[in-house]
């Protein structure tokens, strides 16, 4: 364990945390996720140091660092707005921290130089700050806090203002130098996008408390409850449970009738992901038991894929690439069959 965090609470203007508690380990990229306002920066805030906690404590390895100063904790953070120093060039802005640590000029240029050359920004060492692209001041600032090989990162929804290209490509910039490196992070973010590629842990907010921790999978397919199912973009429903067939649970759900390998009694809530759901305009034959015939009642482009919301006595919505969209034809008011196994049917309440 690297570090732990111990029932810590807060409040901190309209913002809160309340018994937050939970572990990372040596190597984790743990993400947080959550509604505006849910606590996540200030909790990020607490464990650099800048807040102290109300109650709670916060250990890195055996030590308790609840009450050191942020610049004894060994962690570094990055901003969404980069925070570079403009009266600095980038190469002064990367070796500011470092300078505070090795006296000696000649290391402190073969580690700038060195971390330049990871994130493919040493032909920007001797611009200013103001005249780079968003993505190259996001890497600058990247650069500058891991210079100093902290034991944690800390980054505040670090691609939140680049556009989607940018992101892409800084995301796997940031997984390969994260891996050279070797370094611990925790990143806020509201882009789900970033969870898949980068996660490995998952914890998820609102109203200052953690409602869920695991992996991504457990997050976006297992959800705990209705709001983090309906938080990740996850298939809602509202069924009874009626029968058993085999070793399947039978739902009503709106009259749909839907199996799942989950017990179920009497009133359910359960989730299916979008993503597990497989479009056709035709019927197939299949091994899954769940075939609904619906039609297309919205259509929606969001960056490399398109969602579709289908009416078939519920409404589920499903995901599918421009390509596959082009391939079978499918648009609004056509319909459509839907195929899902029952095992992506979950019971979450």
């Amino acid at each position: 364990m690297l570090l732990r965090v111990e029932n810590l609470s807060l409040e901190f203007g309209e913002f809160k945390v309340e018994s937050a508690s939970f572990e990372v380990e040596r190597g984790d990229y743990l993400i947080i996720i959550g509604p505006t306002g849910s606590g996540k920066t200030i909790l990020l805030e607490t464990i650099a140091g800048f807040h102290t906690p109300k109650q709670g404590r916060i250990y890195m390895g055996n030590e308790d660092i609840t009450s050191l100063p942020p610049e004894k904790r060994g962690i570094s953070m990055v901003y969404q707005d980069y925070m570079l120093f403009p009266n600095m060039n980038v190469y002064n802005n990367i070796a500011y921290g470092l300078r505070k640590k090795i006296n000696n000029d000649g290391e402190v240029r073969k580690e700038v130089k060195h971390i330049a050359k990871v994130l493919d920004i040493k032909h920007l060492l001797y611009r200013n700050p103001t005249t780079l692209s968003g993505g190259e001041q996001q890497r600058v600032a990247i650069a500058r806090a891991l210079v100093v090989k902290p034991k944690i990162l800390l980054m505040d929804e670090p691609f939140s203002s680049l556009d989607v290209k940018t992101r892409e490509k800084m995301r796997k910039l940031v997984k390969d130098v994260m891996k050279e490196y070797e370094t611990t992070v925790i990143q806020i973010t509201h882009d789900f996008e970033d969870v898949f590629v980068l996660a490995n842990k998952v914890v998820i907010m609102k109203n200052g408390k953690i409602l869920q921790i695991g992996t991504p999978d457990d997050i976006f397919r297992k959800p705990t409850n209705e709001f983090i199912a309906n938080f990740v973009s996850t298939n809602v429903l509202r069924c009874r449970a009626v029968g058993k067939k085999g070793n399947l649970s039978v739902l009503n759900c709106n009259g749909v009738t839907l199996y799942t390998p989950d017990k179920s009694h009497g009133s359910v809530i359960v989730s299916i992901r979008p993503e597990e759901i497989i479009v056709s305009p035709y019927k197939i034959f299949s091994s899954a038991r769940n075939i609904l015939k619906g039609k297309i009642i919205d259509v929606i482009r969001r960056g490399n894929l398109v969602w579709l919301t289908v009416d078939a006595g519920i409404k589920l919505r499903t995901v599918i690439t421009p390509n596959s969209m082009e391939l079978l034809g499918i648009e609004k008011n056509k319909d459509v069959y839907l195929i899902f196994k029952a095992s992506c049917v979950k019971v979450i309440g």
